[in-house]
């Protein structure tokens, strides 16, 4: 059975040695994480025992992130305290770029690329005769 808690419950959690977030209506314990972390753990600590929600899907996590997710869950807030779920963003799936994405990255680079070795070239040549 899953524990409910009260965001009043969840705002104790605040300190470094103990950390707990709200994420849609589930509270994780992310105070082992806090070292593991890859955005630093100043981004855990500024949302603890707060609701970051809106921060957590603003970034863009993973599919792995958000599976990783389950282990760090210590319950969801009490019914009465629950908010609609919220859509979840910028998941960040990896796939292979359509081929004019490609085509498009390739311009993105070989032209400046190029220019640069114009003026390179141009800029020797006015300053070495």
């Amino acid at each position: 059975m899953v524990k409910e808690y009260t965001i009043a419950q969840v705002k104790e959690h605040n300190s470094k040695k103990d950390v707990w977030i709200l994420i849609g209506n589930d509270i994780y314990d992310v105070t082992p994480f806090l070292n593991e972390h890859p955005g630093g753990e100043e981004v855990l600590l500024e949302h603890a025992g707060k609701n970051a929600t809106e921060a957590f899907e603003d970034v863009g996590h993973s599919t792995d992130a958000r599976e990783r997710m389950d282990e760090f869950k210590v319950g969801t807030l009490v019914a009465a305290e629950r908010t609609a779920d919220i859509p979840k963003k910028n998941t960040t799936e990896w796939s292979v770029p359509a081929p004019d994405a490609t085509e498009s990255s390739l311009k993105s680079w070989i032209i400046p690329v190029a220019i640069g070795l114009v003026a390179t070239v141009a800029y020797r040549l006015y300053f070495m005769s």
